[in-house]
């Protein structure tokens, strides 16, 4: 109903004279007024035009008043339109059951003039602010629909983004490695060939080839961890085991830079991760830490155990971190960067970053005194 269109009433009695009385008086008023002597020709006129309130009798023939308001409040489209029923009957068991069937009021006649238009105008106002607040409610309701598909809809595009971009970089990689391995072989063999002056040469292609794979294999596992990081499943893990098979894998690089990997006595721990990622991430940490490492030093690996957590400090003994470095340690945009004497720190202080958050757990990093770095494992015990 809009500002311009009279409320429209429904007035339900099977006597002439009270219709006409009601009808009078309510045009009178300024109302729209439609008037049915019997209850089933009143539910039949609502359903096709629906009234912004009813007067409904309670004494007719066929159908009561009390039946005829239990119908309206039946039906969904019906249901929310105020009833106030007029009445001879005063009984208290009257009232009682004209609310039950969904009465909002109870007019005994004969009634006033001033006292009946107060109860419609205070009901009609209720009922323009129920359909206002519905048609509101409503509109919210589509919003919500409507982003929802929306969010979907996005959603379904970054997850076929992400599919065709581990994808991608999975045939890049393959395409990648096909070539890259003939360069290599060919390299290898003129190296072999050019006899012991090539020293120098082969340690600096040796180092090349290392560092190219490690980087297609850390940028593979990024995505991947990316991609499908809640399909790896967190177990119980040993952290000895975790450690000495880290460092295990870390030692022939350590031994590249003359540097020996220690791993102090630790207690049987147990933590939260996944075996294989978690010592890709400590390698990664411990050849870091060799970077960092004079030749001819030592990299430790101490363990400590606050509650409900292990910690793991790996320190070097030789350069020191930049203080404008610190901050992006295991920033992936930090790969370009050199910082350290062997040059940048690749992929593997971000992987090793990413897959100790995958697990629960952190890493930081800060200089030792008088020189060299120390990197903190914080994992949640098991």
């Amino acid at each position: 109903m809009t500002r311009m269109e009279k409320p429209s009433i429904m007035v339900v009695d099977d006597q002439p004279v009270n219709l006409k009385l009601l009808e009078e008086m309510l045009k009178e008023l300024g109302y729209g007024v439609r008037s049915f002597p019997r209850g089933r020709l009143a539910l039949a006129a609502a359903v096709q035009h629906p009234p912004d309130l009813i007067l409904l009798d309670i004494n007719m023939p066929e159908m009561d008043g009390f039946e005829v308001c239990r119908q309206l409040k039946a039906n969904v489209k019906l249901s929310r339109i105020p009833v106030i029923f007029l009445s001879a009957l005063n009984e208290t068991e009257d009232k009682v059951r004209a609310f039950q069937a969904g009465g909002v009021d109870y007019i005994t006649k004969p009634f006033q003039c001033d006292e009946m238009r107060s109860r419609m105008e205070t009901h009609l106002q209720l009922h323009q602010l129920q359909k206002a607040l519905q048609e509101q409610n409503d509109q919210l309701e589509e919003i919500v629909r409507s982003r929802t598909r929306e969010l979907a809809e996005a959603l379904a595009r970054v997850e076929i983004l992400d599919q065709s971009k581990g994808d991608f970089l999975n045939l890049i990689s393959h395409e990648f490695r096909t070539p890259l391995n003939g360069l290599l072989g060919i390299a290898e063999i003129l190296l072999d060939a050019s006899g012991s002056e090539s020293k120098e040469f082969r340690e600096m292609f040796d180092e090349s080839r290392r560092r190219i794979m490690t980087i297609l294999d850390h940028a593979l596992l990024l995505t991947q961890i990316d991609i499908e990081g809640d399909k790896f499943a967190m177990e119980r893990v040993s952290l000895p085991s975790l450690l000495s098979a880290a460092l295990e894998a870390a030692t022939e690089f350590a031994r590249s830079r003359n540097v020996t990997l220690v791993l102090e006595p630790t207690d049987s721990a147990v933590v939260l991760g996944t075996m294989d990622l978690l010592v890709k991430a400590f390698q990664a940490l411990l050849e870091t830490a060799v970077k960092f490492s004079d030749p001819g030093g030592t990299v430790r690996i101490v363990c400590s155990y606050p509650p409900k957590a292990a910690h793991v400090a790996i320190e070097s003994q030789g350069r020191s971190l930049p203080a404008s470095a610190i901050p992006k340690f295991f920033d992936i945009f930090s790969i370009g960067e050199t910082i350290t004497q062997g040059g940048d720190l690749g992929l593997g202080t971000s992987l090793a970053h990413r897959i100790l958050s995958l697990c629960g757990g952190s890493a930081a990093i800060k200089n030792r005194l008088p020189s060299g770095i120390e990197m903190t494992v914080a994992l949640r015990s098991a």
